[in-house]
């Protein structure tokens, strides 16, 4: 059997004595550790490392083939953090005070009026309630003694008690009747009722008006409060939107201080107005009725005078027809009948 030879060239012969030198070198080359799972990176491409080239072929050691990958500055994949945007700074206190202390001197001076408003509508409250309570029992009292009295001189007894003065509206009135009665106790009986109904009629009037001296206070607080506010609000809103004008920004972070302190002062003026207008109407009621006691008194007044005037005008009357009845008188005759009559004696 004939043996193949394979013809070779020299540098085919060059190039096996260089694998065949070669493979011990790369058989003892180590493998290279790996590398530790990362939670988040991606994992990192393999390095292989070359061996040394022998110096005997002329070429130059290599350093590696693949160089070791730098650590990636691009996030883990997996859920994104969104960073919130800064904010600006609100005010820490959001209290009723802390906005009344933040805003501005015209809100303030707003808030300020109107809360001295209140006050001076619940003292209103406080002073004519006390008053008209004691008033209205006072006169209620003074008309249940007239009308139990017979006439004019004892309802003034009664009324005036132990003191001896006559207090109250219903006793001013009962003191004009019995004043203007005594003024004209010549004069016709007509005359006098008109003149006591005249009086009786005035002090009402001003008793009604006394009772109802601070109330009208009242009605202008209640009338004029929400607008006083409203003014508050939009100076605040103005404010408000002079800042977002200088903060470039539309973010209602800006501008929530201002509106919530606008609107405080609206509520503040709501606060003063609402109260008013209900104690008004309430004290427009109970004067009503404080003068419809009065007119009572008077009307019982009236009639114990006309009783009083019919009884004067009776008393001559009665006090005649009670006299005992006279002899009847005789004529007497003149004294010229007489000396007529008498003898005459002729003179010597």
């Amino acid at each position: 059997m004939s043996s193949f030879k394979l013809p070779l060239g020299p540098a085919a012969v060059a190039l096996i004595c260089l694998v065949m030198n070669l493979a011990p070198v790369w058989a003892q080359q180590p493998d290279p550790p790996p590398s530790p799972p990362a939670a988040t990176a991606a994992p990192a491409a393999p390095t292989t490392a070359l061996p040394p080239a022998l110096p005997q072929l002329g070429i130059a050691p290599p350093t590696t083939a693949h160089p070791a990958a730098a650590p990636s500055a691009t996030p883990a994949p997996g859920p994104i953090a969104v960073q919130p945007a800064a904010l600006p700074a609100l005010p820490h206190d959001l209290s009723p005070w802390g906005m009344f202390m933040a805003a501005d001197i015209v809100v303030k001076a707003v808030m300020v009026g109107l809360a001295f408003a209140s006050v001076v509508t619940w003292t209103i409250w406080l002073a004519k309630a006390l008053e008209l309570a004691a008033a209205k029992a006072r006169a209620g009292r003074a008309v249940r003694q007239l009308h139990s009295a017979t006439d004019l001189v004892e309802a003034s007894g009664t009324i005036a008690g132990k003191s001896g003065r006559l207090r109250g509206d219903v006793g001013v009135l009962l003191g004009a009747a019995l004043d203007e009665t005594r003024r004209s106790s010549d004069l016709g009986e007509d005359g006098i009722k008109e003149r006591v109904a005249i009086a009786l009629s005035r002090i009402e009037a001003r008793a009604g008006r006394s009772m109802a001296r601070g109330t009208g206070l009242l009605a202008t607080i209640g009338s004029t409060a929400p607008f006083v506010g409203l003014f508050g609000t939009v100076w605040g809103i103005m404010n408000s939107f002079i800042g977002i004008s200088q903060a470039k920004t539309t973010n209602l972070a800006v501008v929530a201080p201002g509106i919530a302190e606008a609107l405080l002062a609206t509520a503040i003026g709501l606060v003063a107005a609402i109260p008013a207008v209900i104690i008004y109407n309430v004290f427009a009621r109970a004067i009503t009725g404080y003068r419809a006691t009065l007119s009572d008194a008077s009307g019982e007044i009236l009639q114990h005078l006309s009783r009083d005037l019919e009884r004067q005008r009776r008393q001559p009357v009665l006090a005649t027809a009670a006299a005992p009845a006279r002899a009847p008188l005789h004529a007497v005759q003149p004294a010229a009948a007489n000396a007529a009559s008498l003898p005459r004696v002729h003179a010597e």
